[in-house]
């Protein structure tokens, strides 16, 4: 089988023999009767991290942000998200499918202003989907992994309230947050009634997120979780992992950090020999990256023609459409990795 240079996603890692050796000799029994000791310790763990009550282990961050949705609101009422949320764009629709809300998008750019949410939120009126729920990314997927530190979600939390709004926060890349802004993951969730995490991301592991909040609202989400088919047996091979993630591979993160920033300068170098290349410039780097390659009419088929000619060259990436190519650093990814990426698009595009 080819072997190739992944930047396509950080949830492309496989755990690596020290992980898996971990797993094995994971404390297992049947989590549905809460006996799974790896998993009961984890879920504990996380809260008291995050600063919550209690945790609920989930197969997926779609799981435990649906959940969080499905707790606070009710069917016909709105939920306030940034434009390209993940639970707006990539979650399939599971929020009006399984909690009958809509979305109301604040525009990426407005980053939360107060006038901004002021504007979107919906008062109780007969018209009206009336607004439940905030959901904050934290990091989000646009504007190169994009962070928000704790003033911003004070302020935005604040406002929120203001509204009488619950918060949650959608923190699959809040590790990423925390090793960036060199704080810990508890000051960036503090206002926020639930919060989800992600292991399966940078942290390395197979499978797996927490859901944390207080007591009642967790103990109501393991009856969601167990309605959706989320019920687990001796689910603590998996959640091992997750404890070997956190003792291991939490501040290897800024790694991954440091790697976008050195893209994003060796782009910075093409463009100064003529190339035709656009990056993101995010006021803190985090391990996601979208560069634009402007050549010819076409965005679409220059997007195309570079991502086709990378795979040709071992190198996988996704190109989002509108020649918008994303590029994503996780603990596979070394500096040489990088530097041949840099070296083939130098080939490509000059080619073009």
């Amino acid at each position: 089988m080819a072997s190739f240079i992944d930047f396509r996603s950080d949830t492309v890692t496989k755990p690596t023999p020290a992980m898996l050796d971990a797993m094995m000799k994971a404390k297992i029994g049947d989590d549905v009767y809460g006996e799974d000791q790896s998993t009961n310790d984890l879920e504990t763990r996380v809260a008291k991290l995050l600063g919550k009550d209690a945790g609920l282990f989930t197969p997926s961050g779609t799981m435990a942000n649906q959940i969080a949705i499905h707790m606070q609101t009710l069917p016909g009422t709105s939920v306030l998200a940034e434009q390209e949320s993940h639970v707006f764009l990539y979650e399939a629709g599971a929020a009006s499918a399984l909690s009958g809300i809509q979305f109301d998008l604040i525009p990426f750019e407005s980053q939360w202003s107060n006038e901004s949410i002021d504007m979107f939120v919906k008062p109780e009126w007969l018209h009206y989907p009336t607004t439940k729920l905030l959901v904050v990314e934290n990091t989000h997927n646009r504007g190169s992994g994009r962070v928000l530190d704790s003033t911003s979600i004070d302020r935005i939390a604040k406002k929120g309230r203001e509204h009488g709004l619950s918060l949650h926060c959608d923190g699959a890349r809040l590790w990423n947050a925390a090793q960036a802004l060199k704080v810990p993951e508890i000051e960036l969730v503090k206002p926020f009634d639930t919060v989800s995490v992600c292991f399966s991301k940078g942290l390395g592991a197979p499978v797996g997120s927490v859901l944390v909040g207080t007591k009642s609202l967790i103990d109501r989400a393991r009856k969601i979780r167990k309605r959706w088919g989320g019920g687990m047996r001796q689910v603590g091979f998996l959640t091992a992992a997750c404890h070997f993630a956190l003792d291991h591979n939490r501040e290897r993160l800024l790694l991954d950090h440091t790697r976008v920033k050195m893209l994003h300068d060796g782009l910075m170098e093409l463009k100064e020999l003529g190339l035709p290349i656009e990056s993101d410039l995010p006021t803190i780097w985090t391990n996601i990256l979208y560069f634009t390659v402007r050549k010819g009419e076409s965005l679409q088929q220059s997007g195309d023609f570079v991502a086709s000619e990378l795979l040709a060259d071992g190198i996988k990436l996704n190109h989002l459409g509108h020649g918008k190519l994303r590029i994503v650093t996780h603990l596979e990814i070394s500096d040489q990795d990088i530097g041949q990426l840099l070296k083939s698009l130098r080939r490509i595009i000059k080619s073009m």
